[in-house]
C-alpha cells in the first residue's frame, strides 16, 4: 500500500488525489511498503523496466500493460579504461526520461485521469506526450523558448498541445503550474509528482541485475533531480536489502552556468542558492530553482555526494569525443562526459567510473 505524505505538515492522501501538493505547499513524497530487493522478484518473462514492478509503487498490475512503450533494459557497455556507460537514451523517445513517464502515465490510466499538463526543457515533456498518447490522455506541454524545435516537434508528433513559452526555464514552469492551479488539471510532473521516481529508480536495478554490482563511482547530471532522486532511492533500497553493504560514491553534475545546488554544498547550504542562470548548452539540467533542491542537498549530505561542475568549454569537445566512440549525444549528455577530467584532476579518483548516456544528439541539433 502506497500513500502521498507532507514531509513538512505530515499530511497523507490516496494515491488517487488530483492535488499537485500539500496544502501548506510542500510537495508530496511517496510512502510506499515494498519487499527488500529479492532476484527471484524480478519478472524475468518482462522485457522492459517493469520486470521490476515488484519494487515499484504502482497502483494495479493491469495499467502499466496498456502504457508501456518497452522503455528500459537498456546496455552498460565499456566506454574507455575504468569507464563504463550505460546507454539510456535507447528509449522509445530517446531519452532516460521514458522510465518516469511510464511509471507516472500508467499511474494516471489507473485513477481515471483524461488529461495531464506538464513543463518541460524538452526531454520530459516529450516521454510524457508520447505515453499519454499511448494511455489516450489528452495532454499538454509547456516548453521555455530556445528549446530544441526536434523536441517540439516530437512532442507535437506525439498529438499533444506545445505551448511555448518566453523567457527562463523557471518562468515557463511558473505558467503552466498557474494553469494547474487555475483550471485544476493533473499535473504529469517530473518534478511534483514522486511516482515518476518510482520509474527512474529502475536505472539501479537494471546496472545491477546486468554487472552483479554497483560500480564505484556514478556520474549523475543534477538540474531538478530526476534521476538523482530515483537512482538514491534504489540504491538506499539495495543497501536496506544487503544487496551492497556501502553507498557509491555519486558525482552529482551541475551546469558552470546554472549551478544552485552546488553554492548551496559549498556554502554548507540546506537550500538551493539563489543564481542567475546564463545561456548552457546543458540546458537539461539549466534548473535556477529545483523544487526539490531541500531534499536533494539533504540525501546529498547524507550519503557524502559530491556536486562538481561541467566546463562548458568542454562540452562540445566531449560531444565530439563520444561520437568518435559511436555515441551521438545530445549536449547535456556530454556534460556527463566532460567532467570526468575534472573529478580525475580535482579528486584524483580514476576508475569504476558508470556514467548515464541519457538523450539522443538528434534532440539537441539546434
Amino acid at each position: 500500500m502506497a500513500v502521498f505524505v507532507c514531509p513538512k505538515c505530515g499530511r497523507r492522501e490516496a494515491l488517487d488525489t488530483r492535488l499537485p501538493h500539500c496544502p501548506c505547499g510542500a510537495l508530496w513524497e511517496l510512502d510506499s511498503d515494498i519487499p527488500k530487493y529479492d532476484p527471484a522478484l524480478i519478472d524475468q518473462a518482462e522485457w522492459s523496466q517493469f520486470r521490476y514492478r515488484a519494487f515499484m509503487a504502482l497502483d494495479d498490475d493491469v495499467s502499466w500493460r496498456s502504457v508501456s512503450l518497452g522503455e528500459g533494459m537498456t546496455p552498460v557497455v565499456q566506454l574507455e579504461k575504468g569507464v563504463m556507460a550505460k546507454v539510456d537514451y535507447m528509449m522509445p523517445t530517446l531519452s532516460f526520461k521514458d522510465r518516469g513517464a511510464a511509471a507516472l502515465m500508467a499511474h494516471c490510466k489507473a485513477i481515471g485521469v483524461d488529461k495531464v499538463v506538464q513543463d518541460s526543457s524538452g526531454n520530459a515533456g516529450n516521454a510524457v506526450a508520447a505515453y499519454a498518447a499511448k494511455a489516450g490522455i489528452a495532454c499538454e506541454i509547456f516548453v521555455p523558448e530556445g528549446t530544441s524545435p526536434k523536441k517540439i516537434d516530437m512532442i507535437r508528433a506525439h498529438g499533444a498541445k506545445c505551448t511555448v513559452v518566453p523567457g527562463s526555464r523557471d518562468h515557463c514552469a511558473d505558467v503552466c503550474r498557474a494553469k494547474v492551479e487555475e483550471e485544476g488539471c493533473y499535473y504529469a510532473s517530473h518534478v511534483y509528482n514522486p511516482l515518476f521516481y518510482e520509474g527512474t529508480k529502475t536505472y539501479i536495478y537494471e546496472v545491477f541485475e546486468q554487472l552483479g554490482r554497483i560500480p564505484e563511482n556514478l556520474i549523475i547530471p543534477v538540474g531538478n533531480g530526476t534521476l538523482f532522486l530515483g537512482a538514491v532511492k534504489a540504491l538506499e533500497h539495495l543497501l536496506a536489502s544487503g544487496c551492497i553493504d556501502r553507498f557509491p560514491q555519486i558525482w552529482a553534475i551541475q551546469s558552470e552556468k546554472c549551478d544552485p545546488l552546488y553554492q548551496a554544498s559549498i556554502q554548507n547550504g540546506k537550500s538551493p542558492a539563489p543564481v542567475k542562470p546564463e545561456p548552457t548548452l546543458a540546458e537539461g539540467i539549466a534548473i535556477g530553482k529545483p523544487m526539490r533542491g531541500e531534499k536533494i542537498l539533504e540525501l546529498s549530505e547524507k550519503w557524502n555526494i559530491r556536486f562538481v561542475l561541467a566546463p562548458e568549454d568542454q562540452i562540445l569537445a566531449a560531444r565530439g569525443e563520444l561520437a568518435k566512440k559511436g555515441y551521438y549525444v545530445e549536449h547535456t549528455t556530454a556534460a556527463n562526459y566532460a567532467v570526468l577530467r575534472e573529478i580525475r584532476r580535482k579528486y584524483g579518483v580514476e576508475e569504476d567510473f558508470l556514467i548515464t548516456l541519457c538523450g539522443a544528439g538528434l534532440k539537441s541539433d539546434h
